[in-house]
């Protein structure tokens, strides 16, 4: 029986989650196992670091999607995994994997590839997703999977009712935990505030950081009680912008100060509550006219880490996105987002030119081995070590 809940606002969040559940508890759990032995004890994050060689620990750095950790750019599309995979997890053993839309075909299909994708590395990938709702959302937007949708989380936001944030994110994590999946690239905690806006739009729980700020701690709360992960997204924010860092620059002209008045409110409140923060490829030239926040030490090492005290995980938006390739290579890139703070570098245009820099930068001593272990060990404790 085909059911549809296309563009959808939550108003009876349990049957829903009811529904979302059964669509999916059905899927098909057997495939192979391409696991190799490895000699590394997974025990707690210390002890694991203990053991990695340095270029297990740089691989520990990147979420790549499958293809390009065996081609390093984006070519074709991996739905299964193959000995070419099997062999570049081996040389590559990266902290995750990311999934699109060209990697799912079925349900069946998606979680065998997922469970597959589990067993690749002797640490168990993160297995990472844009699922925010709306039209971002790459398993509900399948035409094969009948997932529940919603119209965007602007929507869920103009109820003003905390539940329907909540019931998003339990449904969501819930379709996204039975497939396989750890980690979703969500919620988008962006206030916004420009009608212009091209790139966040009803992406966003709205244009009030209190608003903005309590529903996306209620999705993030819906998303944990299903066992998933979550990210908040796009520090310092990209809901003042009209321009798409995914194509080109894009510049935020608020000092810090005014920052802090709205933007940073909704990230600032839910530092306790997220599993890692996304930095956006935006350029702040009031704060750091060098490098776009994603590169910038001042604003993920002074700002995020230091005024904002927050201790988890950070990692850059895909570094592969104009707003970084038009003015960085691959390498420099990865090296720089290092550099400026970031635990996890995700998708550069070309991972093996990135892991190959950030590599020669530790045997080089521009990295040291001390600021790579703690990433690393941060990492491991986000995957729960």
């Amino acid at each position: 029986m085909r059911i549809c809940f296309s563009r959808i606002l939550i108003t009876n969040v349990s049957a829903i989650f009811l529904a979302a559940v059964s669509l999916t508890a059905c899927v098909s759990t057997s495939q192979g196992n391409f696991s190799k032995e490895s000699s590394i004890e997974l025990t707690d994050a210390a002890h694991i670091l203990s053991q990695m060689s340095t270029e297990e620990k740089v691989a520990q750095l990147f979420v790549v999607s499958p293809e390009r950790l065996v081609y390093g750019v984006s070519k074709g599309a991996y739905t299964q995994v193959d000995n070419k995979l099997v062999e570049a997890a081996a040389r590559y053993p990266v902290a995750g994997f990311i999934l699109f839309g060209r990697n799912i075909q079925t349900a069946e299909q998606i979680r065998a590839f997922t469970r597959s994708l589990s067993k690749l590395t002797p640490i168990p990938p993160i297995l990472a997703i844009d699922e925010e709702g709306g039209w971002v959302a790459r398993l509900a937007l399948s035409k094969n999977l009948f997932l529940p949708r919603f119209a965007n989380m602007e929507t869920v936001g103009k109820t003003g009712n905390v539940e329907n944030a909540r019931g998003a994110g339990q449904i969501i994590g819930s379709y996204l935990a039975t497939f396989g999946f750890t980690l979703d690239f969500a919620p988008v905690v962006d206030v916004n505030t420009n009608p212009e806006n091209i790139v966040v739009g009803d992406r966003a729980f709205g244009d009030n950081p209190k608003l903005v700020s309590d529903m996306a701690a209620a999705f993030l709360s819906g998303l944990h009680s299903t066992g998933v992960k979550g990210c908040i997204k796009h520090f310092p924010g990209h809901g003042d912008t009209k321009g798409d860092t995914h194509k080109d620059y894009v510049a935020v002209t608020k000092t810090w100060d005014e920052l802090k008045t709205c933007e940073i409110i909704p990230f600032r409140q839910n530092l306790g509550n997220t599993d890692c923060v996304m930095v956006a490829h935006v350029t702040c030239p009031a704060i750091d006219s060098l490098y776009p926040a994603s590169l910038s030490k001042t604003l993920i090492t002074d700002k995020l880490r230091g005024e904002l005290r927050y201790k988890g995980v950070i990692l850059t938006d895909a570094l592969h996105m104009g707003a970084i390739v038009k003015s960085y290579g691959a390498g420099e890139a990865c090296v720089l987002a290092f550099e400026a703070g970031n635990d996890i570098l995700l998708m550069p245009k070309d991972f093996h030119a990135g892991y190959d820099a950030i590599l020669k930068a530790v045997q080089s001593g521009r990295i040291s081995e001390e600021r790579l272990n703690e990433s690393v060990l941060r990492i491991l404790q986000f995957k729960g070590y």
